[in-house]
């Protein structure tokens, strides 16, 4: 998918539909000059509804829709009849979209499942009509409810990518490289920071059919939990991943400082990042001899297991993916 396709943030605005008005109306026929109330009730307004697509991986669907409007519900009848309720406008979006107030940034639901919905915004209940105030003491009500209003708000939408593994990184450590050679994925690479502009999806296939999902983040760098570099636009999505692959080049002129980096930028974002279990990888490993690699090895001081990979020769991979496979399985 292109850069220009990928929309993970939108605003829009909903209006849910009137309630319709109870009827006002008292029974005729040719007997019966003076029948008593057979006001029906109104419909109720139509709702906005969100509903989770897994066939959709963007909101770029609704960049250029940002009016949703629902019909409102009709009158009530005489006859007891009920008004016809308006339709609900269902807006679908990708699986791992948040809703949220603009204003107060509550969080007022996720859809997370294929076919779940959630009620943005309900539509107004329709009035009861004169029938429903009849009583021994009053035996001809001269009113019916009116319908009750629809709501008008504005919502941001946005999409965190739903993933087993996320490539946690500083800009240009090799994560698009590593999803290339493991998954189908064919994102951009080259050799300059920020390649990646988006989030990347692949499907890496593991042994006897088995396969889980990796997503390729754009890079970090120091100072995005602020919303420097990619910032917020990117963190967001490392929220919903399994685990996390820390890719640091074997060639970084301080690998435990680039891990902390990486670590520290996660924490200050979201403190709960801290609690998924976590590999780091040293890419790149190519460029050394048996000698550097040991050297290597000894200076690395992290709270998590490391391997030793190269995209390039294949090196390391399969114990890389064995090792993320039981991650997921703990």
């Amino acid at each position: 998918m292109s850069n220009q396709n990928f929309i993970d943030y939108v605003k829009i605005c909903g209006k849910s539909g009137n309630g319709g008005a109870g009827s006002h109306s008292y029974f005729r026929d040719n007997l019966n000059a003076k029948g008593g109330p057979d006001g029906g009730d109104g419909g109720s307004g139509g709702s906005i509804i969100l509903r989770g697509n897994a066939q959709l991986w963007t909101l770029m669907h609704l960049k250029f829709k940002r009016h949703v409007y629902c019909e409102h519900g009709a009158p009530g009848k005489k006859k007891h009849q009920t008004g016809k309720s308006g339709k609900n406008q269902i807006v679908e979006v990708p699986l791992g979209t948040v809703a949220k107030d603009p204003e107060t940034l509550e969080v007022l639901g996720e859809i997370t499942e294929d076919g779940q919905e959630l009620v943005l915004l309900k539509g107004g209940k329709g009035g009861l009509g004169n029938a429903n105030f009849k009583s021994a003491t009053n035996q001809t009500p001269r009113y019916a409810q009116p319908g009750q209003p629809g709501r008008e708000q504005w919502f941001v939408l946005e999409l965190k990518v739903l993933a087993d593994v996320g490539l946690v990184g500083l800009p240009n450590a090799g994560k698009s490289t590593l999803l290339s050679v493991v998954t189908a994925a064919k994102p951009e690479i080259a050799d300059y920071a920020f390649t990646t502009l988006t989030p990347n999806l692949g499907i890496v296939k593991y042994r006897e059919y088995k396969s889980f999902v990796m997503a390729d983040i754009p890079g970090i760098i120091e100072g995005a939990s602020e919303g420097k570099g990619l910032g917020h636009r990117f963190l967001r999505h490392i929220e919903r991943n399994a685990a996390l692959l820390f890719m640091i080049p074997a060639d970084s002129s301080d690998i435990n400082g680039e891990y902390k980096t990486l670590l520290n930028e996660l924490k200050k974002f979201n403190e709960e990042l801290m609690y998924k279990q976590r590999i780091l990888a040293i890419t790149k490993t190519d460029m050394l001899d048996a000698e550097l690699e040991e050297a290597l090895r000894k200076d690395i001081d992290v709270d998590c297991d490391v391997v030793f990979i190269s995209a390039v020769t294949g090196k390391g991979i399969a114990m890389l993916k064995d090792k993320l496979w039981a991650m997921m399985q703990d």
